[in-house]
């Protein structure tokens, strides 16, 4: 991508902070609530597990194309129309999920949703970018708090969804979903009220040739990584409902993940500067892993509340490292194919995820399965980031 040809915003956090609407909406409301309502869509329509985790597969395969022609789409409509048409579209698939119990009609509204959700965060986070380094000093807290968007998402439908399904018992999961629709149409109108433009573009020119073998055991680490991240996400309500937990441990539990984001950017900014290979990517993986593994150990608040943080602190700066190891190993004009394989990667690891550990509690009877597999799959990702060298000299710093 090119600087942007017109001045920057005189607002940047402002902007930035409505940008980041986008990625509410999509990803913290799009993709995350659906695990508040899983359990109660689950034994209405009579769903088994693999089932209920198709329906985040789905959702997976529309962000992973959405992901890859985001650039093509930008080309093709501009920023502003890439941003405000996938959060729309993200806004009425929302409410087809809310008026249908048909499976088929509704794996068609998680397609849309992945595929509205990446075209709203890709052009969000590349226009966010563009505007942060107008203002090198603040750079990496601008970009920052366009990343903390899903994490929004996730703590604003954890308090909405688990006390909607209590107040109007089983098989309202419908309502919750009109709940979702009404917030997200509500944080949808600011990017109407903002002007989106910028001179950036993206260039045909910029890629380099990329070498996978160099990078093979790194590829095959953000694969676990998505795999077993999703496995939690899509499961992990179910399992504390299924330990008795009601709606204020629900909502405790996924409001918990949702703050987690905000401290992220604080919690790594040591780690995400080592220039070891995959190290940092390997110690926030274990932690992620670690998150993962506790719930096995116990259901009680305090310790599902633990979980819930190393978890949401680690799964939040995954992405960042994953960046911040191609800016250490690769020439800018390498960056955008290096970005795309990793985005490959992770987006066949998290289609592949619900469905396989669903079908893995299927056969085995109970989500404590969902659960061991989901930490193992990080925790195996953890040691293979660990084995990846530098691929070169460092090309450009990582702040």
């Amino acid at each position: 991508m090119h600087t942007p040809d017109r001045p920057p915003a005189a607002r940047p956090a402002r902007l930035i902070l409505t940008l980041s609407l986008a990625a509410t909406v999509g990803l913290g409301i799009g993709r995350f609530a659906y695990a508040l309502v899983l359990p109660d869509m689950r034994e209405d329509l009579g769903w088994s597990y693999s089932a209920a985790g198709f329906m985040n597969t789905i959702n997976a395969v529309g962000y992973l194309v959405g992901a890859l022609v985001a650039s093509r789409l930008i080309q093709r409509v501009g920023w502003s129309a890439a941003i405000r048409g996938g959060t729309l579209a993200c806004v009425a698939a929302l409410a087809t999920c809310a008026l249908t119990g048909n499976f088929i009609a509704l794996s068609l509204a998680r397609l849309v949703l992945g595929l509205g959700a990446a075209a709203g965060f890709v052009a969000g986070g590349a226009l966010a970018a563009t505007i942060a380094q107008s203002q090198p000093a603040r750079a990496n807290f601008l970009l920052s708090l366009f990343y903390a968007g899903p994490g929004v998402g996730i703590l604003s439908s954890g308090l909405i969804a688990p006390f909607t399904l209590q107040h109007f018992g089983p098989g309202s999961w419908w309502i919750v979903w009109w709940a979702m629709t009404l917030l997200s149409v509500a944080m949808t109108v600011p990017l109407f009220l903002v002007r989106i433009e910028s001179g950036a573009r993206f260039s045909e020119g910029s890629h380099g040739a990329f070498a996978v073998l160099p990078v093979l055991i790194y590829l095959a680490a953000y694969f676990l990584f998505g795999a077993g991240y999703i496995a939690y996400m899509t499961f992990m309500i179910a399992y504390v409902r299924d330990g008795g937990g009601g709606a204020a441990a629900q909502a405790a539990f996924w409001g918990l993940i949702g703050l987690s984001a905000f401290v992220t950017p604080w919690a790594w900014r040591g780690v995400l500067a080592l220039d070891r290979g995959g190290l940092a990517t390997a110690i926030i993986l274990g932690t992620n892993a670690l998150g993962a593994a506790l719930p096995i150990l116990g259901h009680s608040p305090a310790w599902l509340g633990i979980s819930a943080v190393v978890f949401g602190v680690a799964f939040f700066a995954v992405v960042g490292s994953t960046t911040a190891f191609v800016r250490f190993n690769y020439p800018p004009e390498m960056w955008p194919t290096a970005i795309a394989a990793m985005t490959i990667s992770f987006g066949i690891g998290q289609t592949l995820g619900p469905i396989v550990v669903g079908a893995i509690t299927d056969a085995l009877g109970s989500l404590s399965y969902a659960l061991n597999v989901s930490a193992a799959l990080l925790a195996l990702g953890a040691v293979l980031a660990l084995c990846q060298r530098k691929v070169g000299p460092a090309k450009a710093p990582v702040p």
